[in-house]
């Protein structure tokens, strides 16, 4: 027991202190410090909805209108009240202007002279502010609470509170203002910390979601390459083992072949089979952050080429977008990975379409021009609703990988004329030469030797 009475002392003794020292580095330490009203900023709407000619001062506006309020209380009280509370209503506002925290200690020190001294000695229909100073007060508090965290907008709130309430229970029987200033104030100010605080918490909901949108992006951006790393695996690897297998088989096709010859078809092809084992090592490194999501695709499946859109227009057609499909130029065999990479970027050119301009009509367009391949993919506006999409401007990440990967050029936009969308790809690509029919195959070994590499360089 006696501990437990000893701690809660010197629990609340500590929690004392910690509220003295946060009122003093509020409200004290550097109370006179230099903190000018910030002007507003060019995009505010006040400054946007201002004629041409005025806008470039538009953004002083606050400081015209705290200038002419605090010469408006002025010239109020010189006329009703006393030069004395003209002073003590105008120069806390100017003040607050460049150093609120000081005016604001200026206005309570005013509100204090003039309720506890000479009040009696000018008179007044008002105790213990007169209107003027009533209005000049809730006003530097509102410039305080506007530029400092909300709890220095408390502690003014409560001195000012305290010092009503001490001359409402005061001996002078005069009827006093204090509530009409507490309420006041708690109202007026609060509305502004609350509307401050609602801003401010927009500003970091925006910048969180900015921040989570890049990530987003970025992950999706690693997913896409790693998806552009297993494809390229399997068009290497059938490469690479093509080489191994020629470089096997090649020795047989010359009669005596010279030894130093087959050394050296013997060091390529085991440079061959390493490549394919550090090719599959550093494939099993990507896989290895998602191993199941490509549990189900076919390892045995061939890669798709420009030769099965058919297929892929026939789902889309399915799906509700209408395809038209035109080829031009002479059709002709292109290398693999290029072959693949247009595939895929038809296939995300038209899931786009799909998702951002359901019931439009998609036309693809194929060029075999000299030095590559042009793909142009154009969809028309939607004629149906169209449902948010998170991933949306995703796909073309994946598209500009692609064609980056194969120092290709890229250009995606909205089309001017009807509101479509458009995608323009050219990659260059190299001829493939045709096969001479009177070669062996030579990924197929000669028969009377053993499959080299079985089961090792397999794509």
């Amino acid at each position: 027991m006696d501990g437990v009475t000893q701690t809660i002392p010197r629990t609340e003794i500590r929690t004392i202190r910690r509220a003295l020292s946060n009122s003093r580095k509020d409200l004290i330490t550097g109370a006179f410090a230099f903190r000018p009203v910030p002007p507003l900023a060019d995009t505010h709407p006040l400054v946007r909805k201002m004629p041409r000619a005025v806008r470039p001062y538009a953004p002083w506006l606050p400081q015209a209108a705290i200038g002419a309020l605090a010469f408006y209380l002025m010239a109020v009280a010189g006329e009703t009240e006393s030069v004395g509370v003209a002073l003590l209503s105008g120069v806390p506002l100017l003040l607050a202007l460049y150093r609120p925290i000081g005016a604001w200690w200026l206005s309570f020190a005013a509100s204090l002279v003039w309720g506890l001294g000479i009040a009696d000695t000018y008179g007044g229909s008002m105790w213990p502010w007169p209107t003027t100073l009533f209005a000049s007060h809730i006003a530097v508090m509102v410039i305080v609470a506007t530029q400092n965290r909300p709890r220095v907008a408390g502690r003014m709130l409560l001195l000012t509170a305290g010092f009503g309430f001490a001359c409402e229970l005061g001996i002078n029987a005069r009827p006093t203002n204090a509530f009409s200033m507490v309420a006041t104030s708690c109202v007026i100010v609060g509305a502004v910390v609350a509307r401050r605080s609602l801003r401010e918490t927009k500003e970091q909901v925006a910048v969180q979601q900015s921040a989570t949108y890049e990530e987003r992006s970025r992950r999706t951006l690693l997913e896409e390459r790693a998806t552009i790393a297993r494809e390229l695996h399997d068009v290497v690897a059938h490469h690479m083992s093509v080489i191994a297998i020629q470089a096997e088989a090649a020795p047989y096709r010359v009669a005596n072949p010279p030894e130093e010859l087959a050394t050296s078809f013997a060091t390529i092809r085991e440079n061959a089979v390493a490549a394919l084992t550090e090719l599959r090592r550093v494939l099993g490194v990507v896989r290895a952050e998602d191993p199941d999501a490509y549990a189900d695709a076919d390892p045995e499946a061939p890669q798709p080429t420009l030769a099965t859109l058919d297929t892929l227009f026939a789902g889309v057609r399915a799906a509700g977008l209408t395809v038209e499909h035109v080829i031009t130029g002479a059709v002709r065999p292109l290398p693999s990975g290029v072959e693949l990479s247009a595939y895929r970027i038809v296939q995300e050119a038209l899931s786009n379409a799909l998702r951002h301009a359901p019931g439009s009509t998609a036309r693809v367009e194929i060029a075999y021009v000299l030095g590559g391949l042009g793909l142009r993919i154009v969809n028309g506006p939607p004629t149906q609703p169209v449902r948010p999409s998170p991933g949306m401007g995703h796909g073309l990440l994946g598209m500009r990988e692609r064609v980056a990967m194969l120092n290709g050029e890229m250009t995606a936009g909205v089309v001017e004329e009807d509101g479509g969308y458009e995608v323009a790809v050219f990659i260059p690509a190299a001829t493939i030469p045709e096969a001479d029919p009177s070669t062996p195959d030579p990924a197929t070994p000669p028969q009377h030797l053993p499959a080299p590499g079985a089961g090792t360089m397999k794509p």
